[in-house]
């Protein structure tokens, strides 16, 4: 009589380390914020507004795209600061980061808030707290 052996099937452990988890969470904010103004696109009146030199109360001058492009441009920078700092520097510098960002990311809801932005401000809030629980749980190795 053939005896059947029963396979045993387990699930791939690989740990992935907190730099790319966190690398990983940094690029998933930057797909949210490059979506939600890119739908912003579609809500009537805005590329109006856009035309006529003026996005939300702002006048669309140097000085605003500058300070557009330096608020995108941090958490752009994160990734790649994410796998190449220290772990003391890397884990404070998302630590404040993040935390400077939640309150800048709920402020994008001030004014007409449709609710496909406040369900991305919701993830993108989400993303941040878990950067700063990931960097501020990062794992100490025993030496």
């Amino acid at each position: 009589m053939d005896t059947q052996k029963k396979q045993l099937i387990t699930w791939d452990g690989v740990n992935v380390c907190v730099r790319l988890k966190l690398a990983a969470l940094w690029t998933s904010l930057m797909f949210l914020i490059i979506y939600l103004d890119y739908f912003h696109l579609y809500m009537p009146g805005k590329i109006e507004d856009i035309s006529q030199g003026k996005v939300y109360i702002f006048e669309i001058t140097q000085g605003f795209l500058f300070g557009a492009l330096s608020s995108v441009a941090i958490p752009t920078l994160m990734i790649f600061f994410s796998v190449a700092f220290s772990v003391s520097v890397n884990r404070w510098t998302n630590i404040t980061v993040a935390s400077v960002y939640i309150p800048f990311m709920l402020f994008n809801l001030a004014g007409e808030a449709w609710p496909h932005m406040v369900f991305g401000a919701f993830l993108e809030v989400v993303l941040l707290s878990l950067i700063i629980i990931y960097a501020w749980k990062w794992p100490r190795i025993e030496k």
